[in-house]
């Protein structure tokens, strides 16, 4: 999984490594088809799983746009497509070496934000729906990954390393000029190993989940009490939603109604999808392997949730590399777990997705 926190599951060591974890692999990939409160300061060929047996999904409701992911390709690098919600119509958004990750639409569906080493170190930038107008935002020198728009588009968090600070922080900047960063969380004076990632704004822009552990375990490369958390915009009221001894890994995503949030919960071979009311309360599995099932997890390892437009449904990875198959699609289903489906036929190695409404030029 792509991480901004360098000491993640599976032992992370180089920056370049910790890029493509979310993308890694040797094998060559066939892409088919070629209570809310506000405030403002302070400074990541296997067989699928069988889906139950359920009725057809309902058609998605109008105004629902593409899903964009990354794709690592067997040259090592990792470019940016998109594709219609039954799995057709991939166009290709990116291109060239490096790594183009991350992929998060605004509110609007107007723009895409992401993460690219391009230049050098991981940076945000930006660019049409459609792949044109890519714009590099940040300069920050750090490393910035996993952005995501407010939803008034007027900022864009993300988690990284910036300036002296040596932990995964959540940061904020102007989404037009990249300038005015203001980080939002702190691990000064905590462990080594704390770190704060994988920040999405609530949908009237007062909140910010996010993922916090307290420490990390080098002997068994695990982060220690990571949880879901959540914020004030402005980073005060830091506190917990989740509890529990399974990490909490990427990422968090909130429902578009807010009422709900979607996360990942468990270890990297053995994950599943949870969604939980917004204050916390309620978690309810809806994906992946149940406690005591044999592990690593043989149907895959679940991460990466995101909404459909509409509330309806929820894509999301699953990864069959915890049990040797170099394959990490992208499936969906409807957001109760019923009717999982793989996006798209063929072997491939995908990163997180993102949900977009529609929008004019997409």
């Amino acid at each position: 999984m792509l991480r901004s926190n360098p000491k993640s599951i599976g032992g992370v060591v180089a920056i370049a490594a910790l890029a493509l974890a979310a993308c890694a692999g040797g094998s060559p990939v066939t892409s088919p088809g070629a209570a809310p409160q506000t405030a403002a300061t302070i400074a990541s060929s296997a067989p699928a799983a069988t889906a139950p047996a359920t009725p057809a999904a309902a058609p998605l409701a109008a105004g629902t746009g593409r899903i964009a992911y990354g794709v690592r390709a067997a040259d090592g690098s990792a470019n940016i497509f998109s594709v219609l919600p039954d799995g057709t119509s991939q166009t290709q958004l990116t291109t060239g070496a490096g790594n183009h990750l991350c992929a998060a639409y605004s509110a609007d569906g107007k723009q895409l934000a992401y993460c690219a080493d391009t230049t050098g170190n991981f940076e945000i930038w930006t660019m049409q729906p459609d792949g044109t107008i890519q714009r590099q935002v940040t300069h920050l020198g750090g490393r910035a990954l996993f952005p995501d728009y407010s939803r008034d588009g007027t900022k864009i968090a993300f988690a990284g390393v910036q300036g002296v600070d040596p932990n995964t922080e959540v940061y904020v900047v102007d989404a037009t000029t990249g300038k005015g960063l203001v980080g939002l969380t702190s691990c000064a004076g905590k462990a080594a190993g704390c770190s704060n990632d994988y920040p999405v704004w609530s949908p009237d822009d007062s909140l910010i989940a996010y993922v916090h552990q307290d420490d990390y375990d080098d002997a068994s490369e695990t982060p220690i009490n990571e949880q879901v958390w959540v914020m004030n915009a402005d980073g005060t009221n830091q506190h917990p939603l989740t509890t529990g001894s399974a990490p909490k890994d990427q990422l968090p995503d909130w429902s578009p109604d807010g009422t709900r949030i979607a996360y990942a919960s468990g270890s990297g071979a053995d994950g599943g999808i949870w969604v939980m009311a917004a204050d916390g309360s309620n978690p309810a599995q809806v994906s992946g392997c149940k406690a005591g099932d044999a592990s690593p997890c043989a149907a895959g390892s679940d991460f990466g949730p995101v909404w459909s437009p509409d509330g309806t449904r929820i894509a999301f990875l699953r990864a069959f590399q915890g049990i040797g198959k170099e394959d990490r699609p992208i499936y969906v289903m409807n957001a109760d777990g019923s009717d999982q489906h793989r996006l798209m036929p063929g072997t491939i190695l995908q990163a997180v997705p993102a949900w977009q409404v529609s929008a004019a030029g997409a």
